[in-house]
């Protein structure tokens, strides 16, 4: 039985092997059952026929990176940045991260799954048919709780990123922070959970209390993830390998030895391109690190402060443009590279036996998601 058959598919992209013409995908249920020539594939039966008309057809994105939980807008800081005011100096002014802790605060649980439902909606409709949501704007037990059962709403890839900055009630203390957020913060999360996160960045947490982070998290059994390396070299990607970290994010800067280490580990390399546009930060070069042999991600960072984007096909626009990605690279960085940051073979590719997440574009090919910058270019989502 078909309960969906795709056909007149004119460029199909599987993510294993070349791409196909004249195509057809079949799915079942929530798994793909064919995806091959039009000419092999299955009656449509009882079940529904969607025909594609020509357009090209590519996997859902996976966007393994978001803050979707969180109230209030940083517009006033975008603005200060233009004006050459930098990140960090908005930070220590009392702006960025504490600012928007203070507005999710505030706000009533259902104000906050509202703000959220809207954010995954204008994704949705921008292709991602996965998120990651991480919580990390509540900075207290019951803060980063409500955070983690709201984002669970929307999936199953949700983050406790408890360690995303100091609170201001713990101002000057980092360390009796870090014994909460490894205690009563975790044993209270982790039932919402399935990842753990750890900012690990001058002016967040240093190594060690990173370190310290990982190892509580790994010992309730959720799976690890690391922000670093965004706004200078440091420590992050190296503390990620090290710890097998699933991804590590930002990736902003770095060194050859950095490099090496992604490159001979299972740590996926996840590029945040729309942060480094914000923050007007230098791109990262992935296509050294593509070249030396790392996997590599693309993910929005949706966020009020540094990425404040739905959209992964702006993501690919920066990517070829200003990274040194081919396009069939950075359509693969959001598709199976997601995937593989989330450690879910199941995701990104039109195989049988994969998830039946599908893209319908409004042009021949995914060439356009890069060639037609700021255009809806995404037709039709199939979830």
């Amino acid at each position: 039985m078909t309960d969906l058959l795709i056909t007149g598919i004119g460029h199909l992209t599987t993510n294993v092997g070349e791409a196909i013409r004249k195509a057809a995908v079949a799915i079942d249920g929530e798994l793909i059952t064919f995806a091959g020539s039009e000419s092999d594939a299955p009656g449509v039966g009882s079940g529904r026929h969607l025909d594609a008309d020509g357009s090209g057809v590519i996997p859902g994105f996976v966007d393994a990176h978001t803050h979707l939980v969180f109230a209030g807008d940083r517009a006033d800081e975008f603005a200060a940045r233009l004006g050459g005011v930098s990140y960090a100096e908005i930070a220590a002014s009392g702006g960025g991260i504490l600012s928007t802790v203070t507005a999710t605060r505030m706000e009533p649980e259902e104000t906050l799954f509202a703000l959220a439902a809207a954010r995954a909606s204008r994704m949705l409709r921008a292709g991602t048919t996965t998120i990651e949501i991480k919580s990390g704007y509540g900075l207290s037990v019951t803060g980063e709780v409500r955070s983690l059962q709201v984002a669970s709403r929307f999936t199953t890839e949700t983050t406790f990123l408890g360690a995303h900055l100091v609170p201001g009630e713990f101002a000057g203390r980092a360390d009796d922070y870090v014994d909460l957020v490894c205690g009563a913060m975790l044993e209270a999360a982790a039932p919402h959970a399935k990842w753990i996160d750890v900012f690990c960045e001058r002016g967040a947490f240093d190594a060690d209390q990173s370190a310290r982070v990982l190892d509580a998290g790994r010992a309730a059994g959720l799976g690890l993830r690391l922000h670093g390396n965004q706004l200078g070299h440091g420590p992050g990607v190296q503390l990620a390998v090290e710890k097998e970290c699933a991804s590590v994010d930002h990736c902003t800067y770095l060194g050859d030895d950095d490099i090496e280490a992604l490159a001979s580990s299972d740590t996926v390399a996840t590029f945040l391109p729309a942060t480094d546009f914000s923050t007007r930060q230098p791109y990262p070069d992935a296509r050294k690190v593509i070249d030396a042999g790392a996997r590599v991600a693309i993910a929005s960072n949706c966020n009020p402060g540094s990425s404040y984007t739905t959209s992964l096909p702006f993501c690919i626009a920066i990517a070829v443009r200003d990274m040194g990605m081919t396009i069939e690279e950075a359509i693969a960085a959001v598709t199976v590279g997601g995937a593989a940051a989330l450690r879910r073979p199941d995701l990104g590719r039109l195989t049988p036996g994969s998830v039946g997440h599908a893209v319908v574009l409004d042009a021949p090919s995914y060439h356009h998601l890069a060639y037609r910058p700021g255009v809806q270019v995404v037709e039709r989502v199939v979830t």
